[in-house]
């Protein structure tokens, strides 16, 4: 069992539907959890100020672009607990297959710089801004973890064959963005491991796959299809790995991209 009593941990975008499950899991190892979301409170006190784990869990309405808002949360986090063990960058925008607008903007040859630029600046700067400004704590005091989140997309190119129905006809195009700044996260990764290696902080990256939601049954079937285990992931998926990494068991572990995808890229 890792240990994560008293761990703070500081998670921004949790309360995405991964950040949820994560901030629960760590919260209910005794671990205190501080949450940055853009996300309405009352979204936050009915997932988590009303669940068994009240009291574990502190929240920030946060844009994670905002140095201002993100240097006034440093503060108060070292004015209150002194330390920040683990930073787990968990913000993010995707195009999602289960809430499609118009499917042709998404093509390549549609594709808006308006929202190229955006999925960069929330994508990756963020995790940029995140890293330099929170990571300065683990910097100062010699030690923690930094888990910053890619995707498989970032490891290869989109199946866009995953996203057509019986007939052939697409019902979706995953964007080029996407997968460009799920690419840069591994590649920064990387870098900030080799950087502060010297400081004691630890710096690794996990890549999912694609996690159920609510998609339509054509591309669960066809995801599942291509996946040796036959599933698509659930956000329970990712507890073990996130544990591991958040926990003194993981001290060896640096500059690692760990895949939790169900074989979906080994194929």
């Amino acid at each position: 069992m890792y240990e994560l009593r008293n761990k703070i941990i500081l998670i921004p975008g949790g309360l995405g539907l991964i950040g949820k499950e994560i901030s629960i899991n760590l919260a209910s190892e005794g671990a205190k959890v501080i949450v940055l979301d853009l996300k309405k409170n009352k979204l936050k006190k009915k997932k988590f100020f009303y669940s068994k784990n009240e009291g574990q869990i502190i929240y920030f309405k946060c844009n994670v672009n905002n140095v201002l808002q993100l240097n006034k949360i440093k503060k108060q986090i070292i004015k209150k607990f002194k330390r920040l063990d683990v930073l787990i960058n968990l913000a993010a925008i995707t195009d999602a297959v289960e809430s499609p607008k118009d499917i042709f903007e998404s093509k390549f040859e549609n594709f808006s710089i308006k929202n190229w630029n955006k999925s960069i600046q929330t994508n990756l700067t963020s995790i940029f801004l995140l890293c330099k400004i929170f990571g300065s704590i683990m910097v100062n005091q010699r030690e923690g973890s930094i888990i910053n989140f890619s995707s498989t997309y970032g490891i290869v190119a989109p199946d866009q064959s995953l996203y057509v129905d019986k007939n052939l006809k697409p019902f979706y195009y995953k964007n080029p963005a996407y997968p460009t700044t799920k690419g840069g996260v591994i590649s920064f990764t990387r870098y900030l491991a080799a950087y502060w290696g010297g400081k004691n902080v630890r710096v690794n990256c996990i890549s999912p796959g694609g996690i159920e939601n609510n998609q339509n049954k054509i591309f669960i079937q066809n995801y599942s299809k291509k996946t040796p285990l036959k599933r698509m992931g659930k956000p329970t998926d990712l507890n073990g790995i996130i544990k591991l990494l958040s926990s003194d068991e993981s001290k060896y572990i640096t500059g690692s991209n760990l895949i939790v995808d169900g074989g979906w890229t080994s194929v």
